[in-house]
């Protein structure tokens, strides 16, 4: 008995090691994908200089969010915000009980409404 319950063992040890692989995907999907990921990458850097500068509004960017805002980080545009350092960023969304991993597609209307309200004080 106790040999049959080492082989189960052994054997939900190895199913649970099995990496998950992820789907083939041609060449062609690939390139796309690797498109799309740069062009993210560019418009959200131009987001955050623009914000830096002051030429948009953080308060906008979460209200209506572009496509390409949707995955990125609440908590890394708000540290593009000017005066917006580690500290203040954690403790806005602190207060706004939003986690520092959330992104700005996963905020609730609350959460989105609050955090909003708090940036316009």
């Amino acid at each position: 008995m106790k040999h049959d319950n080492s082989l189960l063992e052994s054997r939900a040890m190895q199913s649970a090691k099995t990496p998950v692989q992820a789907p083939m995907r041609s060449l062609d999907q690939r390139m796309d994908a690797l498109r799309r990921a740069n062009e993210i990458r560019v418009r959200r850097a131009q987001l955050k200089k623009d914000l830096k500068s002051g030429n948009a509004q953080i308060e906008q960017i979460l209200k209506n969010p572009p496509a390409y805002v949707e995955t990125a980080k609440v908590f890394d545009m708000l540290m593009a915000v000017p005066k917006f350092g580690r500290v203040k960023a954690a403790r806005f969304l602190n207060q706004c009980r939003i986690s520092q991993s959330k992104t700005v597609g996963g905020l609730s209307e609350r959460q989105r409404t609050e955090l909003v309200g708090l940036l316009r004080r």
